[in-house]
């Protein structure tokens, strides 16, 4: 029917804006940075609307040592590098044990070299630009925070060299080491093609640096062990947990955040109920006067 789907454009500070606040919108559903979704939410509150928020994300991707290391390799690099970087689940923080962690990243590494930048268009490309000059220059400040707080830059952190690289805003696939989970490049969301690979000791240890966050979209886990699997997944605080997989997402599943990734759920019949408001009606089909609660109440105080 006419109506049903209406599109306003403009910018998120005047379009986006009146829409949140505005008295006769009842829902709000917003995809994007912590920061709007925050404004998001604060201009909602004027007519206490529902609202489902689909935030941002420092996702940890745990390794552990039972793992088919060659499948992890892989698997860590799809998590990160995927779009560029520009997804907001993106697997940016690779937790490794210290037992495997040299000869890991040393495959890690080798791998990243062969991944391949060109035409988004073209099925033999793996990367291609970044979204903007300005995603870009943050992307690089990034970098240059990262090697100032002593992260060591073990592949990429520039723009590649090269006549098909001068149109674009092209960025190398870019891999930390010895990253310590308080450091800028571990806790904040950069959006781009930048791996922070972190240390842990034992299981414990992973999960307590997994959930260090201010986020929980999603997470990672490669192990061999299903109870191991389980276990992690479960102490893991995150709304999405991919065991021997990355970035597969099912609209028969549910997708969302906890703590500042967001809030409510979308897909599934979680998604449905969040556009959906319960009511309750109850109908009274004959009960006897004297056996309802009112007729209880009225009788004593007459017997009264």
């Amino acid at each position: 029917p006419k109506g049903v789907v209406n599109v306003i454009t403009g910018g998120g500070s005047t379009a986006g804006e009146e829409l949140a606040s505005h008295p006769d919108v009842d829902k709000v559903s917003f995809t994007g940075s912590t920061a709007v979704g925050r404004r998001v939410l604060q201009l909602a509150s004027s007519t206490i609307k529902k609202v489902t928020l689909e935030l941002g994300g420092k996702s940890p991707n745990i390794v552990f040592d039972d793992a088919d290391m060659g499948l992890a390799v892989d698997g860590a690099l799809w998590a990160t590098f995927f779009h560029q970087g520009q997804i907001c689940e993106s697997g940016t923080r690779l937790l490794v044990p210290e037992s495997i962690h040299d000869e890991f990243v040393e495959r890690l590494v080798e791998r990243a070299r062969q991944i391949k930048l060109g035409d988004p268009l073209d099925y033999a490309s793996d990367m291609g630009p970044l979204v903007s000059a300005a995603q870009r220059e943050t992307v690089e400040s990034y970098v240059r925070i990262g090697t100032e707080e002593g992260a060591k830059l073990a592949l990429g952190g520039g723009r590649p060299e090269g006549e098909e690289f001068e149109r674009g805003y092209w960025f190398e696939p870019t891999i930390f080491t010895e990253v310590d989970n308080s450091m800028t490049i571990a806790r904040e969301e950069i959006f781009g093609p930048v791996l922070s690979v972190i240390k842990f000791k034992d299981d414990d240890d992973a999960i307590r640096i997994a959930n260090d966050t201010t986020y929980g979209l999603a997470s990672g886990v490669w192990s061999e062990d299903p109870d191991r699997c389980l276990e992690t997944a479960k102490r893991l605080r995150a709304g999405t947990v991919w065991i021997n997989d990355y970035h597969l997402i099912n609209c028969a599943a549910p997708w969302g955040g906890y703590k500042q990734s967001g809030l409510g759920r979308e897909h599934a019949s979680y998604g449905l109920n969040e556009y959906t408001e319960v009511k309750h009606v109850h109908w009274d089909l004959g009960t006897p006067r004297e056996r309802k609660m009112f007729g209880v109440l009225l009788s004593q105080e007459a017997d009264g």
